[in-house]
């Protein structure tokens, strides 16, 4: 037939990235509703339809909530049919202590942490965190050593940081 294209089945149903994510986030949304001390990090899905979602809590998260929130979140993405004959699989995990810091409510949990800073132009910056405000943090850093040493406070706004990880001490 002329003008007529065909359409693989696979590509039917599928969303580009962007929606998917959208449309996942508010199925994880619904899914945390009800525990209100846990929050979404960030979600990340792979070319395979692997999706990542990555979950915190106030007081740190267990593998058995992961556990829990993935089989809700399960599903949730197969009953609201996100991709064709089920083609999709679904990790649920904490951020892990090496990934960065993303939301408020990460910089709140770690008051009293070592925290390693970079900035926005690039240099780095040591120091316990002390508060977090709605536009900045504010942390304590020492300069110097022995006798010389001087511990002060230095206040951060969130738009100069590009990154910040906590410092797991041994």
């Amino acid at each position: 037939m002329k003008g007529t294209i065909t359409v693989p089945f696979f590509f039917v149903n599928m969303l580009p990235i962007e929606n998917q994510i959208e449309k996942i986030q508010q199925l994880v949304n619904e899914v945390l509703q009800a525990e209100t001390n846990y929050f979404c990090i960030s979600i990340r899905i792979k070319p395979t339809n692997n999706i990542k979602v990555f979950i915190d809590g106030d007081n740190g998260i267990t593998i058995e909530k992961c556990v829990q929130f993935n089989r809700k979140l399960y599903k949730l993405i197969e009953e609201a049919a996100l991709y064709p004959e089920g083609e999709f699989s679904l990790e649920v995990s904490s951020p892990g202590v090496d990934e960065p810091l993303k939301t408020q409510r990460q910089y709140n949990k770690n008051i009293g942490r070592s925290l390693e800073i970079i900035f926005t132009d690039g240099t780095k910056k040591e120091g316990k965190l002390l508060q977090v405000a709605e536009a900045d943090i504010i942390i304590e850093f020492t300069e110097g050593k022995g006798k010389k040493a001087v511990t002060q406070q230095l206040v951060i706004p969130f738009n100069n940081i590009k990154t910040t990880t906590v410092q797991v001490k041994f």
